[in-house]
């Protein structure tokens, strides 16, 4: 593991740099540019917004909750993350209770490691959940606009029009909230068999005609794929200006040799990033093509190896004070190094390479 100038982890393929050159980023553009000249016009993004040169890799705080915040914080550093994404809801290093007292406690901490806080993760779901407007005004004099909201879910046993018009109701009095305090509540696609907004799709339905400076989407790859394949070349378009924040994540499908009769047996599988089907090269393309700036909520949802331990670790885990680190402290920075480096390559390598041809999804069983 190799570190850039600017602290940023490089691959391991030798002999490169850990930031694109400008010449790579400069060949790579104009590939694109070449690709652009023959595509049709409609399928074109606008050339003149500002391109990061690595991605805005934010880690989520719940990955560091077998620890103390302050030591959560080196963590994150060590890893390589440019920013923190501090949790505030119960099981959390914040509890809604003490939002005023620790969330400028760990910000302040967090910055001066040099870690940026873009945004919080919450559960606030409507204007009426429990401590909304002191998380929000807490955030307003942090200078902290957006944080991740949460849907709520489908009764499948009930019409869907009805509950449809409901949430929007909830969402129309969140951006009043919102507007008062100057933030902005992004939703989380969630892609749980009853989840509003698992495809993206059903939530800018809800929100397309309400102020996008004070509501829209946490846009999940691996939770969007998951439930619609490739359709994420869609959703993404037509979410526009509704597009906030995003969170990265890797899948597979995987049939269950065990369960219930008459069960559908296939379910996601999360993996560590690159070993699942979540195409990040043509989503990081696309985030490049409209000079998203957003932060990317890094996540850790699955198990790995660890020598001595009986059973695969969660890298997820679960509630601060409860969760124990079941392996070397710097095996885990070790873990979270790679899933570093592997975006800061696939970021590069989408800056630096032509798009491929359009492809169908449908495999090609040959001619005849």
């Amino acid at each position: 593991m190799r570190f850039g100038e600017d602290g940023s982890i490089c691959s391991d393929v030798p002999d490169r740099d850990c930031a694109p050159s400008r010449r790579e980023v400069a060949g790579g553009l104009l590939a694109m540019a070449a690709f652009a000249a023959s595509a049709p016009a409609q399928a074109l993004h606008p050339a003149n917004h500002p391109v990061r040169l690595q991605p805005n890799l934010a880690l989520v705080s719940r990955h560091v909750q077998w620890t103390s915040g302050e030591h959560g914080i080196e963590i994150a550093k060590r890893a390589g993350f440019p920013a923190i994404l501090w949790t505030v809801r119960k099981g959390a290093h914040i509890e809604p209770a003490q939002v005023e007292r620790e969330l400028p406690r760990l910000v302040r901490l967090s910055h001066d490691a040099g870690l940026a806080t873009p945004m919080i993760i919450t559960n606030i779901g409507d204007a009426q959940s429990e401590g909304a407007a002191r998380i929000l005004a807490t955030m307003q004099g942090l200078g902290i606009s957006l944080y991740r909201a949460a849907a709520p879910r489908y009764r499948y046993d009930q019409p869907i029009a009805p509950q449809f018009a409901a949430f929007r109701d909830k969402l129309t009095g969140l951006v009043a909230l919102n507007r008062t305090f100057g933030t902005t509540a992004a939703f989380h696609t969630h892609a749980y068999a009853d989840t509003i907004g698992g495809s993206a799709w059903d939530l800018w339905m809800l929100m397309k005609d309400l102020d996008p400076r004070y509501v829209g989407l946490n846009y999940d790859i691996g939770h969007v794929t998951a439930k619609g394949g490739a359709g994420w070349r869609e959703s993404i378009r037509a979410v526009g200006d509704f597009l906030h924040s995003c969170s990265i994540k890797d899948f597979y499908w995987e049939k269950e040799k065990t369960v219930p009769a008459g069960q559908w047996p296939w379910r996601t599988r999360l993996v560590r990033p690159g070993d699942g089907m979540v195409n990040f090269l043509d989503f990081f393309r696309y985030l490049q093509g409209i000079g998203f700036d957003g932060p990317l909520e890094t996540y850790f949802e699955y198990s790995v190896e660890v020598p001595g331990l009986a059973r695969p670790f969660d890298m997820l885990g679960t509630d601060y004070g409860k969760w124990k680190l079941e392996m070397p402290e710097d095996l885990f920075v070790g873990f979270l190094k790679r899933d570093v480096s592997f975006y800061n390559d696939v970021w590069r390598r989408a800056l630096t390479t032509p798009p491929a041809p359009a492809f169908s999804v449908k495999a090609d069983e040959g001619a005849g």
